[in-house]
C-alpha cells in the first residue's frame, strides 16, 4: 500500500501532524508512506518506521514546488492520499482514497484534532516522534543516561512578540533549581533554532557554567528533539520546540501571549500552558499598533515569574506524581 501525505512547510504544525503518521503505523502497518514536506521538518519524519521516503518542499516563486511535487509524485498510483495543505497538486494525482483539508478548519478545535478531521478519525492520534540510531547517539553525547534530571528551556521563537524576556526565564530557571526549588541544582539544556542564538546565550550565560548544556542552532530540529526527550521537563515559548518536546511525552509547560492556546497548546496531559491575562487582540491595542506585522517587541510583559513559576511547579508535581503512581502499577 503507496501513502502520499502532504503536511505542513512549518516545524510546529509539522510536529502535530506526526499523530497522523502515528495512525498510519498503527492501521497500516506494512504501507510504504511518502511524507511531503518543509525542509525544516524533513528530519522530523525521517526515521518513522512507516516513512520510506520524504520529499523536502523548498518553497520557490510562482508555487513551483507544487509543480516540483507533482512531477516526482505523478508517475506513482497512490492507494491513498491525505493532503493537509488543501494542494491543487492531490486533486490531480492518480489514487485511490483521498482525505484533503478543505480550507475551513474548526478553529474552535486543536490543530491535533483539526488533522484528524481530515481523515475522518473519531479519536484524535497524538503527535508522536521517533529517533534514528544517529539522533540517539547524538543526544547521548548532550544528556547522557547517567545524568541527573534536566530542565530545558526554549527562550526564542519565530517573532518577537510571542518571546518572553530573557531576564524573566533567567530568573526562572534560578527558582526552579534552587535548592529549595522543584530541580534543585539540576543541569539546564539551552535550546534554540539558528538565527536564535543572541537570545539563547543571553539566557545560557545566566546559568552557572558546570550546569550549562548548549543546545543552541546547532543540530537539525528531529536531533534536538532526540535531545529534548532526554530532559525531565520542558519550558519555553509557543514555538516548534515546545511541540517537540509535548510529542516526545517529556512534561511540557507552553508560555503563550500572542497566540492561541486553543489551537496550538502543547498536546496531551503531560503538558500545560500559561498566558498572559489579556487575549491577542487585547495585547495589540496595548502596543498601540493594530497587525501583528507592525509589532517590534515582546508582548508578554504582564505574564510574570511568580505566574510561570506556579504554572511549572503545580504541572511538575502532578506529571510527577502520575509518573510514580504509572511505576506503582
Amino acid at each position: 500500500m503507496k501513502i502520499l501525505y502532504i503536511t505542513s512547510n512549518r516545524l510546529g504544525d509539522a510536529v502535530l501532524s506526526t499523530g497522523l503518521v502515528r495512525h498510519f503505523e498503527e492501521h497500516y502497518p506494512d504501507a510504504e508512506v511518502t511524507v511531503a514536506c518543509g525542509g525544516l521538518a524533513e528530519s522530523i519524519f525521517a526515521p518513522a518506521p512507516v516513512v520510506t521516503r520524504v520529499i523536502p518542499m523548498k518553497k520557490r516563486s510562482w508555487s513551483r514546488h507544487w509543480l516540483d511535487l507533482w512531477r516526482d509524485c505523478r508517475t506513482t498510483h497512490w492507494d491513498m492520499i491525505v493532503d493537509i495543505r488543501n494542494s491543487a497538486v492531490s486533486r490531480v494525482l492518480r489514487g485511490g482514497k483521498k482525505y484533503i483539508f478543505s480550507g475551513k478548519g474548526d478553529n474552535r478545535l486543536h490543530k491535533v484534532e483539526q488533522m484528524a478531521a481530515v481523515m475522518r478519525l473519531d479519536v484524535p492520534p497524538a503527535p508522536k516522534l521517533w529517533f534514528s540510531p544517529e539522533q540517539v547517539k547524538t543526544a547521548q553525547q548532550y544528556i547522557a543516561d547517567e545524568t541527573m534530571p534536566v530542565l530545558g528551556i526554549g527562550p526564542a521563537a519565530n517573532w518577537i512578540g510571542k518571546i518572553w524576556q530573557t531576564e524573566r526565564f533567567a530568573e526562572l530557571v534560578r527558582r526552579l533549581t534552587a535548592k529549595d526549588g522543584i530541580l534543585p541544582d539540576a543541569p539546564v539544556a539551552v535550546f534554540a533554532a539558528p538565527g536564535e542564538e543572541e537570545i539563547a546565550y543571553k539566557l545560557l550565560e545566566t546559568i552557572p557554567e558546570a550546569r550549562r548544556i548548549d543546545v543552541i542552532a546547532k543540530l537539525d530540529p528531529g536531533t534536538a528533539a532526540a535531545v529534548i526527550s532526554r530532559c525531565a521537563l520542558f519550558v519555553g515559548n509557543d514555538s516548534g520546540l515546545m511541540h517537540c518536546a509535548a510529542a516526545a511525552d517529556v512534561p511540557s509547560v507552553g508560555l503563550f501571549g500572542h497566540g492561541f492556546p486553543a489551537q496550538y497548546r502543547p498536546w496531551g496531559d503531560h503538558c500545560t500552558y500559561v498566558r498572559t491575562p489579556e487575549d491577542p487582540a487585547e495585547l495589540l491595542t496595548a502596543s498601540g499598533v493594530d497587525h501583528p506585522s507592525l509589532v517590534t517587541h515582546s508582548l508578554m510583559d504582564s505574564l510574570s515569574v511568580d505566574m510561570v513559576e506556579e504554572a511549572v511547579t503545580k504541572h511538575w508535581h502532578k506529571t510527577a506524581g502520575a509518573a510514580d503512581k504509572k511505576k506503582a502499577g
